[in-house]
């Protein structure tokens, strides 16, 4: 993966005064409640730069990217989690991915997102428009992953997702994401909250947890104004006894690399070969959709991975 590099001077500086990016996990009211939250501005902004996204285009891979990063705390170790969006509007669809220690990468399907009008707000409901929502666990060690999926009925991802926790896994949850642009259109701040119940959990006290973060200020503009998500959520969720379990960083990344892609281009057919090395183009552009980093392979290059992949037996 290559990192393209933030271009605009004051946001620069805006992100290195704030606290670094990372996955805080909590416990409430005496472990009744497990709740996550993450800090994700620098993320979200690296994720921008790479992908070359508009205003609209950042907010909806944004949103994505903060959910991955949350279901991420359901796995351990090696472990993977793959949120998958599937619609009929001109989204299309959203892919992300995410590991257990922290690294999250996915694209869109349309970038930029294919618009007959302006929009007159941020409610992605007919962008989506009817689809599905998937997640997909995979684990070190299992043969097969674990999926579950269920219809988009809100065209909102916060509500969507805590709906598939509700009917795929039978647990109460409620999701936050949030996105805070400035007046320059830039991402100043961004976070999320993953509030689920746990086995016992009283349901007078789930409902006062849910009524509390209903009206929570904007975790998005807090975290521009450069406070801590930890402190963020040791504040407004006092009163229920928060405990403090583990901190992760949090960061965008993706495992692709150019030897990965020279691996590919080695296992493809004498035919396949042939045609490249007889016709081009020079040089070869290969870009992983996950971080759109391109690759680019000269002629010299293909000439010497190809020939050499032609002549073994």
């Amino acid at each position: 993966m290559i990192k393209k590099e933030i271009q605009d001077t004051s946001l620069i500086q805006h992100l290195a005064s704030l606290p670094s990016d990372g996955r805080e996990v909590f416990l409430l009211h005496d472990g009744q409640i497990r709740l996550t939250a993450i800090a994700a501005t620098t993320l979200i902004n690296e994720m921008r730069a790479n992908h070359e996204t508009g205003l609209l285009e950042t907010y909806v891979l944004g949103q994505a990217y903060l959910a991955a990063g949350l279901l991420a705390s359901t796995v351990k170790e090696r472990d993977r989690v793959q949120l998958n969006l599937e619609g009929g509007g001109p989204i299309g669809g959203v892919y992300t991915e995410a590991w257990a220690d922290g690294s999250v990468r996915g694209y869109l399907k349309h970038n930029p997102i294919p618009l007959k009008k302006p929009l007159e707000s941020l409610d992605l409901d007919e962008l989506y428009g009817p689809g599905f929502l998937t997640v997909t666990k995979i684990l070190e060690g299992r043969k097969t992953p674990f999926s579950g999926q269920v219809m988009m009925l809100y065209g909102d991802l916060a509500k969507d997702l805590a709906h598939y926790f509700s009917q795929s896994e039978q647990t109460p949850t409620l999701i936050i994401l949030s996105i805070h642009f400035d007046k320059d259109g830039n991402v100043d701040g961004s976070g999320a909250i993953f509030i689920q119940a746990l086995p016992g959990c009283d349901e007078n006290t789930l409902e006062k947890v849910e009524d509390m973060s209903t009206s929570l200020p904007s975790l998005g503009a807090a975290l521009a104004e450069g406070k801590a998500v930890r402190a963020f959520v040791e504040e407004h969720f006092a009163p229920f006894g928060v405990q403090h379990l583990e901190r992760q960083e949090l960061n965008f990344h993706c495992p692709c690399s150019k030897e990965q892609y020279q691996t590919y281009l080695g296992q493809l057919g004498k035919e396949e070969r042939d045609d490249i090395l007889q016709n081009g183009p020079f040089p070869l552009e290969l870009v992983c959709l996950n971080c759109n980093t391109h690759y680019y392979f000269s002629e010299e290059e293909l000439s010497t991975l190809l020939n050499a992949e032609n002549t073994q037996p």
